[in-house]
């Protein structure tokens, strides 16, 4: 998965939360404090401002301080009690500050008309406390006390127009509160969703970490293998066969030589990886040279044969063609006991094809186990070719490999 294809907005803060266990979603930070900010002007407003009227009202002194010290120590409590439970979602401590405020919102209600204000900044509290249908239960519990006060307290009771006033207030509560809980229960699922996604881009990165650092071993256990290894194993069969030589100087020069190839494929493996047989020359030059070292260190009667039209192809192309043809040229020389071996390459028309062929003691293709056979397939396949191994014992053995060309590879 690309980096830089982005999985969701930045989350945005949220006011309120849906009941979940755990946290409030996106509940700390600079922005959430910022987001409850706007509840808290308004419950300061809603309580300090009938407390101001009351301070200068006619109320007798009494039921002025009780009413006053009522609307002032809502304050501390939220501060105290209910932001804390709010941003940790404390379900005891929650209730504890409703209650807390209902009971000292009551003796105010009864006392003041004034006080009635003072509910568009309670009753949210009680939303972002409890679900829906508690909260209600609080807002109704808010109303009550002014309820009374008009309907039964009062010189000049005019229940009507209070309860139509109380009922508008509920309404809207229910509504507004029904309305705040479904965008939070949303925006709650989309944050978890979001986690979700972050976890699972977190885990395609580390399988696809894993996945390409295996390729690359793996790759780099390919290039060994048909460079390092088998150039060691030409230098060690050369000075074997030196020792047994009254003049040994050609093997030994055979073996310097190969040496000191083996060190170029060592160098370039660090550096480019591109095969050394390719270095400075043609598809048909690299393979011929290989064709005739095999030759030279071995005495087999070894050929290069080329048909169609000769032509570059891309750079993946001719490595795999290389690498299969060192391949085949090392398992004719440590299995085949050949006496002649012949490669061929044949350019066609949207395809090319090199073949290794020799007359030794042949084998069951069916048994092939070892790791060159895997990784000279697993080559030709990545670049969307196919290998054939088919031989019979004593019938000698012939490794076919068939690479399609693109347009670009046919000069077009």
């Amino acid at each position: 998965m690309p980096d830089d294809v982005p999985l969701e907005e930045p989350p945005r803060r949220m006011t309120t939360r849906s009941h979940v266990p755990g946290p409030l979603i996106d509940g700390a930070g600079p922005n959430a404090w910022q987001s409850l900010h706007v509840w808290e002007v308004l419950l300061t407003a809603t309580t300090l401002v009938p407390a101001a009227f009351m301070l200068v009202s006619d109320m007798p002194a009494r039921d002025k301080t009780v009413v006053v010290g009522c609307l002032i120590g809502i304050l501390p409590l939220y501060f105290l009690l209910g932001r804390p439970a709010i941003l940790s979602d404390d379900r005891r401590r929650g209730t504890v500050y409703i209650v807390l405020m209902v009971a000292l919102f009551a003796p105010a209600g009864l006392l003041a008309p004034q006080t009635t204000y003072a509910l568009f900044g309670l009753c949210p509290q009680c939303f972002m406390v409890f679900p829906a249908r508690r909260a209600m239960i609080a807002v109704i519990a808010l109303n009550l006390p002014p309820a009374i006060r008009y309907t039964v307290l009062s010189d000049e009771p005019q229940p009507f127009n209070f309860l139509m006033v109380i009922t508008v207030i509920i309404f809207f509560s229910a509504v507004f509160g029904g309305w705040i809980e479904r965008i939070t229960t949303q925006s709650e699922e989309r944050a978890v969703l979001i986690r979700e996604l972050e976890r699972s881009r977190a885990e395609v990165a580390r399988l696809s970490a894993e996945r390409g650092a295996q390729a690359e071993r793996e790759r780099l256990a390919g290039e060994i293998h048909d460079t390092l290894a088998q150039g060691f194993t030409s230098i060690i069969m050369l000075l074997q066969a030196a020792e047994a030589q009254a003049d040994p100087s050609r093997h030994l020069t055979l073996a310097v030589r190969t040496a000191r190839e083996n060190l170029a494929e060592a160098r370039l493996l660090v550096t480019t990886l591109s095969p050394a047989p390719l270095d400075g020359s043609t598809l048909d030059e690299a393979l011929e040279r290989l064709t005739n070292r095999l030759g030279e260190e071995t005495g087999l009667a070894a050929r290069f044969e080329v048909s169609g039209g000769s032509r570059p192809l891309s750079p993946p192309v001719e490595v795999v063609l290389v690498r299969a043809a060192q391949e085949g040229l090392a398992n004719v020389r440590k299995h085949a006991a050949a006496g002649t071996v012949i490669v061929s390459i044949a350019y066609r028309d949207g395809s090319v094809r090199l073949e290794v062929r020799d007359d030794g003691c042949g084998f069951d293709p069916s048994g092939a186990r070892g790791y060159g056979l895997r990784g000279m397939r697993a080559r030709v396949e990545q670049v969307g070719g196919t290998l054939a191994v088919t031989g019979s014992p004593g019938g000698g053995t012939s490794l076919e490999v068939v690479i399609p060309t693109e347009p670009t590879d046919q000069g077009v």
